[in-house]
């Protein structure tokens, strides 16, 4: 009767083990942040230049800042703390620093 008892409890007792999983192994989500470029009036539909924190810059496209036009092309970054600059031709439209976290998607407004 002691021995069933305690085959019974074992299977139990091992698959709790499992609840502590680290966070990431839970949730599977991407070490990423994204950036998201919206504009009102003037960039909007256009391709603009970013650079983050000074690396090759590379093109990126503006949508309009309606809320219905907010699922546009998100960009992925690192997380932490980044520089964002932002320009058109050769006027700097956004020279900022950022901190983003996991899955998270900054919205960057630009005139």
């Amino acid at each position: 009767m002691r021995k069933t008892i305690i085959m019974l409890a074992l299977p139990l007792l091992m698959a709790g083990c499992k609840v502590n999983l680290p966070v990431e192994q839970q949730s599977g989500k991407e070490d990423r942040a994204y950036l998201l470029f919206v504009s009102p009036n003037e960039y909007a539909g256009k391709d603009v230049q970013m650079t983050i924190d000074g690396g090759k810059p590379f093109t990126a496209r503006v949508v309009k800042g309606k809320k219905s036009a907010r699922h546009g092309t998100q960009y992925g970054i690192g997380t932490g703390t980044r520089t964002v600059t932002v320009s058109h031709g050769d006027k700097t439209l956004y020279r900022k620093k950022i901190v983003v976290s996991t899955q998270e998607v900054k919205q960057i407004t630009l005139p």
